[in-house]
């Protein structure tokens, strides 16, 4: 793939059940198995979804007014499916957003719905990865035998 469309984070491992998650920019988040205050990979993918939409509706709506209050909440239950497998389902992305009195933030009010369509149906990458149901591949890169 080209330099442009690849991207990539790096997991480590800090102790049992405890990593940290690396993007190459230099950014780190801890990601655990939810017995601290770490975030857990089903947590993560929520944040993904709802800050990729986040994001595309701040851009749009912020050229408009600064907003005076922004919030998202993503929730969904996790649940074992017919299969066995654990999988989330009822993902739903929430948002809370006010912007000022006056003519800029009537426009960022007319402005927020159209945003969040957009949003959805073609500008969040990890929403419509999500919907559109992306195989993953889990490969092993064996490394050197320790001695």
């Amino acid at each position: 793939m080209s330099e442009d469309t690849f991207r990539s984070v790096k997991i480590e491992r800090t102790s049992v059940g405890n990593y940290v998650v690396r993007n190459a920019r230099g950014g780190s988040i801890s990601m655990g198995t939810g017995e601290d205050g770490s975030f857990t990979p089903v947590e993560l993918l929520l944040a993904a979804i709802g800050g990729c939409t986040a994001i595309d509706v701040d851009h749009i709506t912020s050229r408009r007014a600064e907003p005076t209050g922004f919030s998202v909440e993503v929730s969904g239950d996790k649940v074992r499916d017919e299969a066995g497998g654990n999988r989330m389902r009822n993902l739903t992305v929430e948002f809370t957003v006010r912007f000022p009195a006056g003519p800029d933030g009537d426009r960022a009010r007319e402005a927020l719905p159209r945003s969040l369509q957009q949003s959805h149906d073609r500008l969040c990458t990890v929403s419509r990865t999500v919907e559109l149901g992306t195989p993953v591949s889990i490969v092993e890169a064996a490394g050197p035998a320790e001695g």
